[in-house]
């Protein structure tokens, strides 16, 4: 595993800080009395973890120090690291990102099928969340991404800066926040982090939420889950969104929408 620049260190050791704060000491069996700062003290992780307490600092820091997997894998389980967060920790600590072949043929599939489950609303996307294809029942569900400008097609950028989503998306803010875990995730993952850093950079000069939720760096995956529109047509409806991976390129994700019983037909 190779060592990481600065800028990922200092993100993996404010990542480990901020869960460290978050632990309760009295689930260790440690003593709660008058604390400076919540959660565990660095000492604490370090001998839970079986590391000197300096290098624990260390790794906090930012510090240019050797981490091994195995060693990160421990603190994980101290940590109490979902099974995500604990792949983004590694991410964080290597340079060795997963790389891609440029399969087009699977996107060509992919574009393909999208079209075919037409009235079934779908798009592809790739992991900086950029909307590459859709089908008309998808547009007319959430935003005509054709009337969009290209760089305008991201989930993010929808999140943060497409107005009409804030009245659209009836829970935006857990959306938004939602959004943004599973960019930090593809990110951290990213073995190219300069397009993932231009969006930060763009929608983080217009968008007071972003600069306030961006630092938090919480991460998730985007699998499944339930989204609730406003739509000015339709009025009140529940979906069941689903996202599927095709074989051999984890960067790209056929989303579909789907009605949940009781809660509105997107193509009625």
């Amino acid at each position: 595993m190779q060592k990481p620049p600065l800028e990922e260190r200092k993100a993996l050791g404010a990542f480990v800080a901020r869960r460290r704060r978050q632990l309760p000491p009295a689930d260790f069996g440690l003593p709660t009395g008058r604390r400076r700062t919540p959660g565990l003290r660095r000492e604490e992780v370090a001998v839970l973890t079986g590391v000197s307490v300096s290098w624990y600092t260390w790794l906090e820091q930012g510090r240019d120090i050797w981490v091994s997997a195995a060693t990160l894998r421990r603190l994980a389980g101290v940590l109490r690291l979902s099974r995500v967060e604990t792949e983004h920790l590694l991410a964080l600590a290597s340079r060795q990102p997963v790389r891609v072949a440029a399969d087009e043929a699977a996107i060509d599939t992919l574009v393909e099928l999208v079209q075919a489950v037409d009235p079934v609303p779908a798009y592809v996307r790739n992991a900086r969340l950029d909307i590459l294809a859709w089908n008309p029942a998808v547009a007319d569900l959430l935003a005509d991404y054709g009337a969009l400008a290209p760089h305008e097609r991201n989930t993010l950028w929808l999140a943060f800066l497409h107005p009409p989503y804030r009245t659209l998306i009836r829970d935006w803010e857990q959306f938004a926040r939602g959004t943004l875990r599973v960019f930090s995730a593809a990110r951290a993952r990213a073995a190219d982090k300069a397009p993932f850093d231009r969006l930060v950079e763009e929608i983080g000069a217009k968008s007071a939420e972003f600069r306030a939720w961006w630092p938090e760096g919480g991460v998730q995956e985007f699998e499944e889950g339930i989204k609730r529109l406003r739509h000015p047509a339709r009025g009140l409806i529940d979906l069941t969104y689903v996202a599927l991976t095709p074989e051999g390129r984890p960067d790209l994700s056929l989303v579909t929408y789907l009605p949940r019983p009781g809660g509105g037909d997107p193509a009625s």
